[in-house]
């Protein structure tokens, strides 16, 4: 039986934790999951996977889901989702960065075969792990069945539960970290929000304290109509993007990007960047500016809030656009990669 190396799911349910889900769910008791004990993180969850793990494991395929697995396993899938302690480190803590980059070199050269989430990431591996090409296999994401447009009592519901205080609003969700340039979305919405309805509020939801730090930006006071949420739960994602007038997602860098795809999946205008692996995601079907540009920015807020026709443009093509993405072919070509390994 194939092994997997399950330690990722004591995490939040970000992207990440969020894609093992999806995929041991449809791979079923051909695949046995193995974590540690009690959540483990930092230095002590590295050593349980570099010790530990391997002992568990024995002379079964291990397929490690998290871009981190152990380096004695020689018998390894392992699934890289995106590059940044390389592209950029200074977005990271210096030791999580430089641990990153002692050990995806060597452990790509070590492993049978390796899952990449996008082209993207494919060639910013190729770039600086040349020797792994041959064993590259990109596999795209998927937005889960449950993000589908939904109904106004739903919808709500998740305004009264995140205290959300109009039925207006654009939706930017990330976690808050230099990378989702958040710093510049709040800039071009300060230059925008006086001349789009007074109804009309930008809803971001991420943590949130008396000084909010994003990137090289601070602000001791937000823009007007600026709700933070705090973190959403689960549930309530698919009724906050379907409530949404757009889904603004201008992140620097991602090796897939699952909010714009989720936010398509729901019916809902999507605004994001031509940079990374976010291109591969939304195709024609979203607004895409440069990332960097504030004014950009918010040219395209103004676009998306003032044109309905837009608006309307934009859901048909999403929704289009999301059907071409399925977790049970993301989970069918995955178990090729497995099988193959196992064989």
């Amino acid at each position: 039986m194939l092994v997997c190396n399950a330690r990722v799911l004591n995490n939040q349910l970000t992207g990440v934790p969020r894609y093992l889900r999806e995929l041991i769910s449809r791979f079923g008791d051909k695949v046995e999951l193995i974590g540690p004990r009690r959540p483990r993180e930092g230095i002590n969850g590295h050593l349980w996977e570099q010790t530990v793990l391997p002992l568990l494991v024995g002379k079964r395929v291990l397929w490690s889901p998290a871009t981190t697995g152990p380096l004695v396993a020689r018998r390894q899938v392992v699934t890289i989702h995106d590059m940044v302690p390389f592209d950029h480190p200074e977005w990271l803590n210096s030791r999580f960065a430089d641990w990153y980059r002692f050990l995806t070199p060597r452990l790509v050269r070590r492993v049978q075969s390796i899952l990449v989430v996008s082209e993207f990431t494919k060639r910013r591996l190729i770039h600086h792990c040349p020797a792994a090409e041959p064993k590259i296999n990109v596999v795209l994401l998927a937005a889960d069945a449950r993000f589908a447009p939904l109904d106004s009592a739903s919808i709500l519901a998740a305004h009264k539960a995140l205290s959300i205080p109009s039925p207006h609003y654009l939706l930017a969700l990330g976690s808050l970290e230099p990378r989702k340039n958040l710093g510049r979305l709040l800039l071009a919405w300060a230059q925008m929000e006086a001349k789009i309805p007074q109804d009309v509020w930008l809803v971001i939801a991420g943590g949130k304290g008396k000084k909010l730090t994003f990137g090289d930006m601070s602000f001791e006071k937000l823009p007007p109509r600026v709700h933070l949420t705090g973190r959403v739960a689960d549930n309530l994602l698919p009724a906050l993007y379907s409530g949404a007038l757009g889904s603004v997602y201008v992140s620097l860098y991602e090796g897939f990007g699952l909010p714009p795809l989720e936010a398509m999946a729901c019916g809902t205008p999507v605004l994001t960047s031509n940079v990374a692996s976010l291109p591969e995601v939304v195709g024609d079907a979203a607004i895409t500016v440069d990332p960097l540009n504030v004014d950009a920015i918010g040219d395209a807020i103004f676009r998306i809030v003032e044109d309905s026709t837009l608006r309307a443009t934009l859901r048909s093509a999403g929704l289009a656009q999301a059907g071409r993405f399925n977790w049970d072919e993301t989970a069918r070509a995955t178990w090729k990669v497995l099988h193959e390994a196992e064989g």
